[in-house]
């Protein structure tokens, strides 16, 4: 399994295939298939006929919520800066163990924003994962719990206020920058290198 995941909220019923419609009511279970957790969205009809009985016994069963369904509002053409939420996205895409620490600093970030609701946490072979849920998209978040110590902590927080200053592609610095920088200062360094420089011929004003 993928340390981390993110699974949208689905928009028809897994069940019966019927499209959900906006502010309807839907029933969520997340189950764990040893390779993958995978969620399964079930309208209200679905749900009472087939499975209000017995869902938390169902074959790898971790979790169950119900929801209100929101039709997805069209994304806004251009993101200037990353948000918290963008950039734990990227993260989680990128799926890279260096930026495991700040992804969790920013799930618990936007959790402590009410921006991200914990819906259920467990132990996997001894290591414990989060199930967070973005309320207005319904996507569910799988972040791992890296176990920071104490003294890891400000580094990973100055981590993540770097990147999202300025995002996974700093700005390089420029390499001319720094050799006109030593330049002017050999020639501040050395004063004799104006005397040591040959006379210049100075013409003379003509009068007329």
């Amino acid at each position: 399994m993928n340390e981390w995941n993110i699974q949208s909220r689905g928009h028809v019923c897994e069940a019966c295939g019927k499209s959900f419609a906006d502010k309807e009511t839907f029933h969520t279970l997340l189950l764990d298939e040893k390779r993958e957790l995978r969620r399964s969205d079930i309208c209200e009809a679905c749900w009472q006929k087939q499975y209000s009985e017995g869902a938390r016994e169902r074959k790898g069963f971790i979790s169950y919520w119900h929801g209100v369904y929101e039709a997805p509002t069209p994304a806004p053409e251009a993101i200037q800066k990353d948000t918290a939420e963008s950039l734990l996205r990227k993260l989680i895409d990128l799926n890279d163990p260096r930026y495991m620490p700040a992804g969790y600093i920013l799930a618990v970030m936007l959790e402590r924003k009410r921006l991200l609701k914990v819906k259920e946490q467990f132990v996997r072979e001894g290591k414990r994962y989060f199930i967070y849920e973005q309320p207005k998209t319904g996507d569910i978040f799988t972040i791992l719990d890296p176990d920071l110590q104490l003294t890891q902590l400000e580094q990973v927080q100055r981590d993540v206020a770097n990147l999202l200053e300025h995002g996974l592609n700093p700005p390089t610095e420029d390499p001319a920058a720094p050799a006109a920088e030593i330049a002017a200062g050999e020639s501040s360094a050395n004063p004799s290198a104006e005397a040591d420089a040959p006379p210049q011929k100075v013409e003379e004003p003509t009068v007329t």
